[in-house]
């Protein structure tokens, strides 16, 4: 019995939580540049043992974007990760050099070996992150702006058919 309250009333949160995105406050380009931020960074925070998490908080306050659009993108793009990440490793080959490791030897052992094993990783999920980001972020604009104009379209019906079901009790 309290599972099925709970449940429910988890759904209902997410309800409300889809409504608040979609009406949020500024529209679908927050609402979309979010989404593209939180897949970004997600391109790139496996290799980093998740620290790159924390670079979606002060890029969403930066870029003035929805943080809940943002963390639903980084869910996204943890999704598609495994696909991609072989598309990283290969983009990252191309842009880390060979030689690497000799320039790490600076760094403390531990962050060196971390960054030498995962550079290729962390320098394609960059340029891919950035890439999907940027191509997702239209699309994904136009569909939330289709759904406003939906929503305008069918309160403007039901405003209109209320007019007129008062204009007929009144006479």
């Amino acid at each position: 019995m309290f599972l099925r309250k709970y449940i429910r009333g988890l759904g209902r949160w997410f309800k409300y939580q889809y409504l608040l995105l979609t009406r949020a406050k500024g529209g679908a380009a927050i609402v979309a540049m979010g989404f593209s931020i939180g897949l970004a960074i997600e391109m790139f925070t496996l290799p980093t043992f998740g620290l790159a998490f924390f670079l979606i908080f002060p890029l969403v306050y930066l870029l003035r974007a929805s943080l809940a659009a943002a963390l639903i993108g980084f869910v996204f793009g943890k999704i598609i990760y495994i696909p991609v990440a072989f598309l990283n490793a290969k983009v990252g080959g191309l842009l880390v050099p060979d030689r690497f490791d000799e320039w790490l030897a600076v760094l403390p052992h531990w962050i060196g070996k971390a960054l030498a094993v995962n550079a290729k990783l962390i320098a394609g999920g960059i340029v891919d992150g950035a890439i999907l980001a940027a191509v997702l972020y239209m699309p994904l604009k136009y569909v939330l702006e289709l759904f406003a104009r939906k929503r305008t379209e069918r309160r403007k019906m039901r405003r209109d058919q209320l007019a007129l079901v008062l204009k007929e009790t009144n006479r």
